[in-house]
């Protein structure tokens, strides 16, 4: 039987195994009984125990020629009374005597008089008013403007009429404020007097300011037959 057959064998495996384990287990045993016997015998010895003292220096040679101590003050009490203070009266003040001496005179103040006002301006005089007016003369009927039917009538009388004016001259409005008459003839009389003066030139009223202003004014014409 050669090498391998001998590893491929598990029963001499085993054997070999308990004999290293039993040899382990005898040489334990062995090794334990002979040093426990050891260690009883050192303990059975005597113990020897000794006190060392520690060994003081001896102390050092006191110094010589050394100077006495000072002598310190005795201690100061609990309590000092403060020193007295001694306060010297100040000798009285001098008195001082105060002479008044009247001021001079102040000199006398010559107060000029005020200058006399300026005369105001005296007001500008007024404007005269005026009325407004109408040159008549250029524009009032004439012998040839009679009706005839008034003509063949003898229809006369007086148109009393009422022109109103703005502050520019325009004629603004026309009353007839009296009749030539109560007749036809006299309405046609009246109707010429108001168509001729009503194309007068008219001039409006000056206020007291110098402005021109509007206003009314009357004009009488009479028809009579020559």
């Amino acid at each position: 039987m050669n090498y391998a057959e001998q590893q491929r064998n598990p029963t001499k495996h085993v054997v070999g195994l308990g004999v290293v384990i039993v040899m382990h287990i005898i040489l334990g045993w062995a090794l334990l009984n002979g040093l426990a016997r050891r260690v009883v015998e050192v303990v059975k010895g005597p113990i020897e125990t000794k006190i060392i003292e520690e060994v003081k220096p001896p102390p050092p040679p006191p110094p010589e020629n050394l100077p006495p101590p000072p002598k310190l003050p005795p201690p100061p009490p609990a309590f000092m009374p403060p020193p007295e203070v001694q306060i010297q009266t100040p000798p009285p003040a001098p008195a001082i005597t105060v002479q008044t001496v009247p001021p001079p005179p102040a000199p006398p103040v010559t107060i000029a008089p005020p200058p006399a006002p300026e005369p105001a301006p005296a007001p500008p005089a007024p404007v005269a008013a005026k009325p407004a007016i109408a040159n008549v003369n250029s524009c009032a009927p004439r012998s040839e403007d009679y009706p005839v039917a008034a003509l063949r009538a003898e229809a006369t009388g007086t148109t009393k009429i009422r022109f109103t004016i703005d502050g520019t001259g325009k004629l603004v409005k026309v009353d007839v404020l009296k009749s030539a008459g109560g007749s036809r003839e006299h309405r046609m009389l009246d109707r010429v007097a108001v168509d001729k003066l009503s194309t007068c030139k008219f001039s409006p009223g000056i206020d007291s300011n110098g402005k021109p202003v509007g206003g009314s004014f009357d004009v009488e014409y009479v028809w009579k037959i020559n």
